[in-house]
């Protein structure tokens, strides 16, 4: 049975030199790929910098779960597909974070769970609404871009 190309098994050291492995289990380390071919590569730095990217977009996404951008009043279309666009950019992002995620570096993991809770503490946490509140309790703001959360 011809399976398309894979008639010769037999490789040389010239094509095995070309084979990447990928992880299949977690491992710790900086020499990994996250999100894109060759990045962050094998150095600390731009490990350091994936790690804080990926923090970056997991809480962008609780942010984006827990504030309300919508201005009051807007009308139904438009807050329609501004909540629409904001939702598919949430996704988005969120789907971003799995990727990251699926490269199946402890790091990566620890680095997306702490952005997620963060994120999680400081928009979507009642402790938040306690310790964070700048304003006297009956005040309600609804400024544009503003994360209402109390």
């Amino acid at each position: 049975m011809d399976h398309g190309g894979m008639g010769d098994m037999s490789m040389n050291n010239s094509t095995m030199a070309k084979r990447h492995y990928t992880h299949m289990t977690f491992f710790w380390g900086k020499n990994s790929e996250i999100l894109f071919s060759g990045w962050p590569g094998t150095r600390g730095g731009m490990y350091a910098l994936a790690l804080l990217l990926v923090f970056a977009l997991s809480f962008l996404v609780e942010w984006l779960n827990h504030c309300r951008l919508i201005r009051p009043g807007t009308g139904h279309v438009a807050a329609g597909l501004a909540r629409t666009a904001l939702h598919a950019a949430r996704v988005g992002l969120a789907y971003l974070v799995m990727l990251a995620v699926m490269s199946f570096n402890g790091g990566v993991l620890i680095a997306a769970v702490v952005g997620h809770a963060v994120g999680f503490l400081l928009f979507g946490s009642s402790a938040a609404r306690v310790i964070f509140r700048p304003w006297p309790a009956d005040v309600v703001l609804h400024l544009p871009m503003f994360c209402v959360i109390w």
